[in-house]
């Protein structure tokens, strides 16, 4: 009996096709993680299709007319992406510095998670400060962290400017940022935009 191939690509391969197959229409993350066969990670794997392709998969942090677990891919061309640089050797070491345990609960690589009784505990690295806000791939701004936190981190980790210190960033941009924020904010709300401009 010949053994069943597997799709290439898998789970991120998947998510890649079925988002370049439904340009402009709104998915939710039940029929992304069926797509994904549901597996645990989905989320990670279009977070993966953001940060390491270039997607520009929007979600609720990115428009105002979507809910928390809807993505969106208005367009099939990818933006500059981050590569994936992280050797072996360093994921390795940073690792056995952190003896194998997630840096947030505390699960050991292997053993039943103590915050998911479904799966077991498996470590990836995660960064303090992400690649997004300047962070590098150097041991120092890594750690490990299991999937469950890895999950969540992105909304755990950063706290949030308030609006002064907000204000003050927009206003020592350069014009072009600053035109570049406004297109952004107009992006997300545009039922407010139109608002202030009647």
């Amino acid at each position: 009996m010949a053994e069943e191939k597997k799709p290439r690509g898998g789970a991120r391969g998947k998510l890649r096709a079925h988002f370049l197959t439904n340009i402009g229409r709104v998915m939710n993350s039940e029929e992304l993680r069926a797509v994904a066969d549901n597996q645990s990670e989905w989320a990670r794997r279009i977070r993966e299709l953001r940060t390491e392709e270039g997607y520009l998969i929007l979600t609720h942090n990115d428009r105002s007319d979507l809910k928390p677990g809807q993505y969106l891919l208005e367009t099939a061309k990818p933006q500059p992406a981050f590569e994936r640089a992280i050797s072996k050797e360093t994921r390795a070491y940073v690792l056995d510095r952190n003896g194998f345990t997630c840096q947030m609960c505390g699960a050991v690589a292997g053993e039943q998670h103590p915050y998911d009784s479904t799966r077991k505990t498996r470590l990836h690295l995660g960064h303090i400060i992400d690649k997004s806000m300047g962070g590098s791939d150097d041991p120092s701004n890594l750690r490990a962290i299991c999937s469950v936190c890895n999950e969540g981190a992105s909304n755990a980790t950063l706290t949030r400017p308030d609006l002064q210190k907000l204000l003050i960033q927009v206003r020592r941009a350069t014009s072009s940022d600053q035109i570049e924020v406004l297109k952004w904010l107009i992006t997300k709300f545009p039922k407010q935009a139109q608002g202030l401009i009647d």
